[in-house]
């Protein structure tokens, strides 16, 4: 059995994982990437408080030792379902099963202006651009004289109120705190905002009303501006427009407030739901096909009674879902019957600032707040990390940054551009 999957996000790392070594399964993962990355902390990628490494790792190395796990670097470009063949930018892969693990993109609900000009928050890449862009931007804020142009250099709106928008805004605000006035004695930190807006009227929508005050409250005491309500319309010449017709003057808009699936040529139409989403199955086969499958953030399953509308868009479900499949095609080997995929929800939660974050566990039903909460994410985080290398290396830096309040990785580090021909 030959299996191809497209993606090496939490969804496809953890199918591949499960399958290894299985005898009569072969299996090939396809990545623009040649590296799995840790999404959740990202984040601090970009505020630079750890390295790039500590949250990726290469497939080559996790797949070495492997026998039935191979990697191909590419990119999807086609599906020819009645062959049973992809088409990748650099070449061609047959499979007798395929499995969409593409994760979701950056939405930005078709505002061409921030497409372009916001900083997105959803890759390494992203997480490297941001930090190089915050980090200039201070630089050139630690040399002007000119107030106002401070101002909109310092100035930071963050678009979007879940837990990516919660944890960066509380991030600089902790950052703004302990490092900008020992590290830059130039500047007048009364002169820089951190906004959080979001178009609903809470943050942390999805999570419990304790944890959406306790956030609320928590935000700002750390000097975040929360706007809720607010729906971010344009962003051009340094100005955020919202739907109210207030603006506020920035040059760094992060982008956090949406994803979106992507869309394939080969797949039916018919077979994408809500969000682009593939619709699929209870064994997460894609509706419409014979022999191709989507887990993760790109599928959207119906047959959930717990979750009518879909599940959500969070690791947890990939996870699962990648697992849930593995088990599925062991069984297909062996003639036995298919096991439907039923989330098992485990909660959820979101970090603020130091001893600062919200849990919600939903059997017992309980909530958490504060030290003890930030101690389980700080837990779960960890041993959700790939590999030990990775949990470490984390947690040294972690540890750096609690008893300091600072981390010493602010490097602006960005490829020199010449003019070569790509091998």
């Amino acid at each position: 059995m030959q299996i191809v999957i497209i993606g090496g996000g939490f969804a496809g790392i953890n199918l591949a994982k499960e399958l290894a070594n299985h005898q009569g399964i072969e299996v090939t993962l396809v990545d623009k990437n040649n590296y799995n990355f840790f999404p959740p902390l990202i984040y601090q990628v970009a505020t630079a408080f750890l390295e790039p490494s500590s949250i990726s790792y290469p497939f080559r190395k996790f797949f070495a030792g492997k026998k039935n796990l191979q990697f191909r670097l590419g990119e999807l470009e086609k599906v020819i379902p009645a062959e049973n063949k992809i088409i990748l930018n650099n070449g061609e892969l047959q499979y007798d099963h395929l499995v969409f693990a593409t994760g979701a993109e950056t939405s930005y609900f078709g505002m061409e202006n921030v497409k372009k000009n916001a900083i997105p928050m959803k890759t390494l890449n992203d997480a490297i651009e941001m930090r190089n862009t915050l980090l200039k931007n201070l630089e050139k804020a630690s040399i002007t004289k000119d107030i106002r142009k401070r101002r909109t250099l310092l100035t930071i709106v963050v678009a979007g109120g879940g837990p990516t928008g919660v944890e960066v805004s509380g991030m600089f605000a902790e950052m703004r705190k302990n490092i900008l006035l020992k590290e830059y004695p130039e500047l007048d930190t009364s002169v820089s905002n951190i906004y959080l807006v979001d178009g609903g009227d809470a943050l942390l929508a999805p999570m419990s009303k304790e944890s959406q005050e306790d956030t609320l409250e928590a935000v700002t005491k750390l000097g975040v501006i929360v706007k809720l309500n607010t729906r971010v319309v344009d962003y051009k010449d340094d100005t955020v427009f919202f739907a109210d017709g207030k603006t506020i003057q920035t040059k760094n808009l992060i982008w956090a407030a949406g994803v979106s699936a992507k869309v394939f040529e080969g797949i039916p139409e018919e077979s994408y739901g809500r969000g682009k989403r593939m619709a699929t199955d209870a064994y997460n086969k894609v509706n419409g096909t014979n022999n191709i499958y989507a887990i993760g953030d790109t599928s959207i399953q119906l047959n959930d009674t717990a979750f009518p509308g879909g599940h959500p868009q969070v690791a947890q479900v990939a996870i699962q879902q990648g697992v849930n499949l593995a088990e599925n095609f062991k069984r297909l080997l062996q003639n036995k019957p298919l096991k439907a995929f039923i989330y098992n929800d485990k909660g959820s939660m979101a970090i603020i600032g130091k001893n600062k974050a919200v849990v919600d566990l939903p059997k017992p039903k309980m909530h958490f707040k504060g030290f003890l909460a930030w101690a389980i994410w700080l837990f779960i985080h960890l041993i959700s990390l790939i590999t030990y290398r990775n949990r470490l290396q984390t947690f040294y830096n972690w540890m750096i940054a609690y008893f300091s309040k600072d981390q010493s990785l602010r490097m602006i580090i960005r490829p020199e551009k010449r003019n070569k021909v790509e091998v």
